[in-house]
């Protein structure tokens, strides 16, 4: 019989895969407990936990509870933790005092989690005013109820200078205002903070996914971002946003939602020699927990497939929910 190296039945691509050593070895993309950063809510005035029903498993965390999951986090090795603050209802307002309060929820629970973890852990924060205003936008109204971009930036550098000083690693500007990345930059160089990174959320999508994520920050929005937040049709533009933040100044850069958007990741993956993130948000999360939980879909697999999908797209970080749950199975060789 002659054997042709080109085609059946000389070739045979089954071979690599008949036994899960074999497939382990010749495996194309691994997860790696490192690339994975735990997004959390800390919430102010809380003595318990607070479940969030729209996320089975993830909580609005009190002072306590954050600084117990950033230790669980060091030791699982994952490599950061991004905290959204969510202050008292009561304090909110119109320009979202709360985000530039030294005493503020998030920049409380900056300086907890880096007196507990101290260098263990890149601790980043969201650097946005949404979950401080009482009108839930990301930015600083006008007189007619539009975003005003120019004076949201102000507060955004007035943000990351409180977020500094708190002790953060890595800031997220996530607001989407034209601009961000240079303000922040000039802000945090001029207060003495030229060794702390910027997150960029270089593609952030006005999605449809992002639900759950309102009931974690508690957020006040009425109306939707879709001024601000990237066009779903749209693909060039975030190569244009890529250009201008990578000329702004940004040390890495995100792509957000993640697995609606791994076209849009792996373009900006190609184009780049920065580090590139993927958020996989809150609807993402609820999708497959939700399938699980009614016995349509293996939960274990499913997660391990998404994040997988989205490294392979070109993230070298994924922020995740289930990060330190995903680390820890990877630690224990599953």
């Amino acid at each position: 019989m002659t054997i042709s190296n080109g085609s059946f039945p000389g070739t045979r691509p089954r071979r690599l895969r008949t036994t899960p050593a074999m497939r382990r070895m010749v495996a194309e993309t691994r997860l790696h407990p490192a690339e994975l950063i735990l997004p959390a809510f800390v919430r102010e005035g809380v003595t318990e936990p607070v479940p969030l029903q729209s996320m089975p498993g993830v909580v609005q965390h009190t002072r306590d509870t954050l600084r117990k999951a950033a230790a669980e986090a060091v030791a699982a090795g994952i490599g950061g933790i991004m905290l959204f603050g969510v202050p008292e209802e009561s304090k909110k307002d119109a320009v979202g005092t709360p985000g530039t309060d030294p005493d503020g929820i998030l920049q409380v629970a900056i300086r907890d989690v880096r007196a507990e973890v101290g260098d263990d852990l890149v601790i980043m924060s969201d650097l946005c005013l949404d979950e401080h205003t009482d009108h839930g936008h990301c930015g600083v109204l006008d007189a007619e109820g539009r975003i005003d971009n120019d004076a949201t930036l102000e507060r955004y550098a007035e943000m990351a200078r409180a977020q500094a000083d708190a002790g953060v690693h890595a800031v997220g500007p996530s607001g989407m205002m034209d601009g961000q990345v240079r303000v922040v930059r000039e802000a945090l160089d001029g207060a003495g903070h030229q060794d702390i990174s910027i997150l960029a959320y270089t593609a952030k999508y006005a999605s449809a996914f992002y639900g759950p994520f309102r009931e974690a920050v508690g957020s006040s929005l009425k109306g939707d971002r879709k001024t601000y937040q990237q066009d779903p049709a749209n693909a060039r533009e975030s190569l244009r946003e890529l250009e201008l933040d990578l000329a702004e100044g940004a040390d890495m850069v995100m792509v957000k939602p993640a697995l609606p958007y791994l076209d849009i990741l792996r373009r900006i993956a190609d184009a780049v020699d920065v580090p590139v993130a993927a958020y996989q948000i809150s609807g993402e999360y609820a999708m497959v927990e939700a399938a699980a939980a009614n016995g349509w879909i293996d939960r274990d697999r499913a997660i391990m497939e998404t994040l997988t999908s989205v490294r392979r797209a070109g993230a070298g970080m994924i922020l995740t929910y289930w990060a330190t749950e995903v680390a820890q199975r990877l630690n224990r060789g599953e």
